[in-house]
């Protein structure tokens, strides 16, 4: 593997960032990480180098970002691989959020990892290469998990742009790839990574149990180890040729070949009245 690669990790300072963040610093390579907590960053790194950049970024900020990308470029001479991996999960029906809490996580989930690539794809199309990798969810390929509509929404919105960006981006040797984690054993379904509604409505039995699943049940018992979906970007990293898409867990990839296969039934299903529209 090259360690003279250059990685630029958004949302260090938790998850599935700092796994990779940390990992990718005792292998040998150069690495700018960001958070909206400088302090916070570097103690939860715990580490000083010269191959280590811990940098104060405000994700929805476009000059924040701007500064964060150069002062990496300045830095090391380079960029290589972006891993766009802030974000926070949103709980709620869509009767239930409102319109400030919606916005704000396609604010954060999808609108900032756009303004990281736009202000990151100027240096890569003069290097000729790059590889930008965009953490989404098992949740962007399936949206069939009650309160969790607005989070789905915007991973859905990130396997989208992905999958533009990957043809848009070939022409200049860059590679894009769309993550799909499952459940890993991380802080996420703790504290400031996942928020509730304001305004719970008691009619909605089903996403009232999800959510007590998911923040009692389901926390601490995640199938996925951390370490292990770092090493698999890592080695996807390294990958002459990878894959556009690209799903993390067993759980993961039950989900996705249940999607896969329920979609495949419906649309055939329906094929008469679908291609009975045609002149």
């Amino acid at each position: 593997m090259d360690t003279q690669k250059v990685w630029f990790v958004t949302g260090a300072s938790k998850g599935l960032g700092l796994t990779l963040v940390k990992r990718l610093l005792n292998e040998g390579y150069s690495v700018a990480a960001t958070s909206r907590n400088l302090s916070e960053l570097k103690s939860a790194v715990g580490y000083e180098s010269a191959s280590f950049l811990p940098l104060e970024m405000d994700l929805i900020n476009e000059a924040s970002v701007a500064e964060s990308i150069k002062k990496t470029a300045d830095h090391f001479g380079k960029i290589d691989i972006i891993v766009n991996n802030a974000g926070y999960g949103q709980l709620g029906t869509l009767e239930e959020l409102t319109d400030e809490e919606s916005r704000k996580n396609f604010d954060t989930n999808v609108f900032g990892s756009l303004n990281v690539i736009r202000k990151a794809m100027p240096y890569l199309r003069e290097q000729k290469n790059g590889h930008i990798i965009n953490i989404a969810s098992i949740g962007g390929l399936s949206g069939d998990f009650p309160g969790w509509g607005i989070y789905c929404a915007t991973k859905f919105a990130v396997v989208g742009f992905t999958e533009s960006l990957a043809v848009e981006a070939k022409e200049f040797g860059i590679n894009a790839t769309v993550i799909y984690p499952g459940y890993f054993r991380t802080d996420f379904l703790t504290g400031g990574s996942l928020r509730t509604p304001e305004n719970e409505i008691d009619a909605y039995k089903t996403a009232r149990d999800v959510q007590a699943a998911h923040e009692k049940e389901i926390n601490g018992n995640q199938p996925g180890d951390p370490e292990k979906a770092a090493k698999a970007m890592i080695e996807l990293a390294a990958m002459e040729n990878p894959p556009v898409h690209l799903v993390l867990g067993s759980d993961a990839f039950q989900m996705a070949n249940n999607k896969l296969t329920s979609l495949q039934t419906e649309i055939s299903d329906f094929k008469t009245l679908s291609t009975s529209t045609d002149y």
